[in-house]
């Protein structure tokens, strides 16, 4: 009996041990030191929402179609009556492009008209081309001529040099002016491709893009 009891004793020690030595239980679910965090829906192109037909006639009524690209204001003004005789709501716009830079030689403005007059005078008596400037910042200078190359006015300025004036030049923007017509995107669904090719038969090198309405055109939408 004795060591019966000794016995029980031995055990209840172990199981003592087992149980303080026992890991805690973790409710809940488990989560893993390596684990991601969760990442945002991410919608892939082939599952965004494609426009409707309805949406797609007001993305179309937001742009306007642009025909002509013509020198002269007539041609562009005959266009818009062709159409303006079918219903179709039209207008013409002028857009002035850039077409490059001019060189202005001149020089600089003196301190009265009486002054640049007797300049001018000294001028033309040594057959230099020479007139005054009568408006603007430089009101009172001499132009010396304006030309399409820089190396020709660098040349007039040296030449100038040797005689003992100091021209300057100044580089002017050089702009062309094309007429467009523009067709209302309400509208250009009345111009068919059959109508588009008449009128292209009718008016040589007509040009047609279509661009937001968004008032007159930038130059640079049309280049």
């Amino acid at each position: 009996m004795r060591w019966l009891f000794l016995l029980l004793v031995l055990l209840n020690a172990l199981l003592g041990l087992y149980q303080l030595n026992k890991p805690p239980e973790i409710t809940g679910s488990p989560v893993s030191a390596g684990r991601p965090m969760a990442e945002p829906n991410i919608k892939l192109l082939s599952e965004a929402r494609s426009l409707t037909p309805r949406e797609r006639l007001q993305e179309a009524e937001r742009a306007c179609l642009y025909l002509g690209g013509t020198d002269e204001e007539s041609v562009a003004l005959d266009i818009e009556q062709r159409l303006l005789s079918l219903d179709i709501e039209s207008r013409v716009e002028s857009v002035d492009e850039a077409a490059g830079v001019d060189y202005w030689v001149y020089l600089p403005p003196l301190v009265s008209r009486q002054a640049s007059l007797r300049l001018l005078r000294e001028l033309q008596s040594r057959n230099i081309d020479s007139y005054i400037i009568t408006v603007g910042d430089l009101a009172n200078g001499i132009s010396l001529g304006i030309f399409s190359r820089r190396d020709s006015a660098e040349s007039v300025v040296k030449r100038l040099q040797l005689v003992d004036y100091t021209a300057l030049i100044r580089e002017l923007p050089r702009t062309h002016r094309r007429y467009w017509v523009v067709v209302a995107g309400s509208s250009h669904r009345l111009l068919t491709d059959a109508l588009l090719a008449e009128l292209s038969g009718n008016f040589t090198n007509l040009e047609h893009k279509q661009m937001p309405c968004a008032g007159v055109a930038s130059s640079k939408d049309f280049t």
